[in-house]
């Protein structure tokens, strides 16, 4: 591709060819992308204050983001990851500068089409990002990867949440955003922007075992259409689909009852809250579990991920269920809203931040069992992008579920049990994890393409594998 081909003969420092240098840099471009549109939303959504606007915006951007996540793998493939999230950081963009638009000229129909766009080129980014972040890394330190990601991307939302609480405390509410900071705001994602194309594709990326991610820069279009429906009909990827749909499923009902029993300051701290939840959910579970030093097995690792997982799910679910039946739609539009000073705040702000540490634990082991069913990056891109079609379908289901004034009740039981329905499929996955998949795929090494052994193996149709490397590999993880 044309980014590729205009970088084919630059010499990268060793540092910017690692695995890691690769994650933190796609972490910088959705932070600078995906956060600052979070980011903005925290600030009011541009000041629609039009719920059927938002819905109907977030019902289309959702509908296609699906639609095109079926699809987005096989593109990423057939670009290449840097061109890919290029033209993934564009909707970002477009999308803030229609609400902005919106607050100044009422435009709902360009929010709309802003939706629809945003929707196709997020299903693009994610895939992409799903690629670099699930196989760049070492077998042991995909844990890790995701941690250092989602903490860097979700720092963003935690920004703009500052930002709005500190304008909510000053003003006592957010009414329209202003031009300046909508600038600022869209400065921030043409950086991001910007940032994609200092992505590596996987032939330029050499893991600390001295492999090459992948020889291939890109695959081909037939080789697509097999794979895609190799993917679709794979038991473990169907297995996998309730997790999937349910992992996004719970942010309507949740940005629902934020809505509906908190006043602005107090759902701005609450947005502060859930995305320090979610920074610490992600390095915790990354650092700590995933890729645990005193768990020898990663099938064991797996396991031990689950039942943290599963526990926390059903714990803070549980609170949350206790507090959700104590009112309904009707009564908490019928009572005044509620400030942190208040006494009825107690608790609260502690439930928002564990819902959010368990959200990032919970996308975490989705990310996890499936970075562990392969190493290889186009594999991996179709994935990313089955999973993120079937998250935003989830997604668009909710918001359609929570614009018809579905009782909360119906929507946390709903939520829940999708979730916990999710687990004991996700164990019958976890069992077929090997110990490595090193043994299993095309391994390349950087010495033996350096020494001109790329042709002998060509001869034997086989990879370059080194066996005496297999044991180490194993060993690491």
């Amino acid at each position: 591709m044309f980014t590729d081909a205009l970088f084919a003969n630059v010499r990268y420092p060793k540092f910017y060819t690692t695995p890691m240098a690769q994650v933190v840099l796609v972490g910088m471009t959705c932070f600078a992308t995906v956060g600052m549109f979070s980011a903005v939303s925290n600030l009011g959504a541009g000041g629609t204050q039009d719920i059927a606007l938002s819905d109907t915006a977030n019902g289309v951007l959702y509908g296609c983001f699906a639609i095109t996540g079926l699809v987005a793998g096989g593109i990423n493939n057939l670009l290449g990851p840097r061109l890919t999230l290029f033209i993934g950081t564009l909707g970002y963009a477009l999308y803030v500068g229609a609400l902005w638009c919106h607050q100044t000229q009422g435009t709902a129909w360009f929010l709309i089409f802003a939706g629809a766009i945003l929707g196709i080129s997020a299903a693009l980014l994610w895939s992409a990002q799903g690629s670099i972040m699930m196989s760049y890394p070492l077998e042991k330190d995909k844990g890790k990867a995701f941690g250092i990601f989602w903490a860097i991307f979700q720092f963003g939302s935690f920004i703009g949440a500052v930002i709005a609480l500190a304008i909510n405390i000053k003003s006592g509410g957010l009414t329209a955003v202003s031009t300046s900071t909508y600038i600022a705001f869209l400065v921030i994602i043409f950086v991001g922007v910007a940032s994609s194309v200092l992505i590596l594709p996987p032939n330029k990326v050499i893991r600390g075992d001295g492999t090459i991610v992948k020889l291939e820069e890109h695959s081909k279009v037939h080789e697509e259409l097999v794979e895609m429906w190799n993917a679709l009909k794979d038991w473990r990827i169907i297995a996998l689909l309730p997790m999937f749909f349910s992992s996004n499923y719970f942010y309507a009902y949740q940005g629902a009852i934020n809505t509906a029993k908190f006043d602005g300051p107090t759902r701005a701290l609450i947005a502060t809250l859930e995305a320090a939840g979610a920074i610490v959910g992600a390095l915790m579970i990354g650092y700590l579990v995933l890729d645990a030093r005193f768990v020898g097995h990663r099938r064991t690792r797996g396991y031990l991920g689950l039942g943290i997982v599963t526990s926390m799910i059903i714990i803070v679910w549980a609170v949350g269920l206790a507090w959700q039946v104590t009112f309904n739609r009707a009564q908490a539009k019928a009572e005044p809203l509620i400030n942190y000073h208040d006494k009825a705040f107690r608790g609260k702000g502690a439930l928002f931040f564990f819902y959010y540490f368990g959200d990032s634990c919970y996308q975490a082991l989705v990310y996890w069992i499936m970075s562990a069913l392969s190493n290889d990056p186009f594999k991996l891109a179709r994935y990313a992008g089955l999973y993120k079609a079937f998250q935003s379908a989830g997604a668009a289901g909710s918001f359609g579920m929570d614009a018809v004034a579905t009782p909360f009740l119906n929507e946390i039981l709903a939520s829940w049990i999708m979730m916990l329905v999710s687990f004991p499929l996700a164990y019958v996955v976890l069992r077929t994890v090997k110990e490595t998949n090193y043994g299993d795929e095309k391994m390349v090494y950087v010495s033996d393409v350096q020494e001109g052994k790329l042709e002998e193996a060509a001869a034997d149709d086989h990879s370059i594998e080194k066996s005496e490397m297999a044991p180490a590999a194993v060993s690491e993880t």
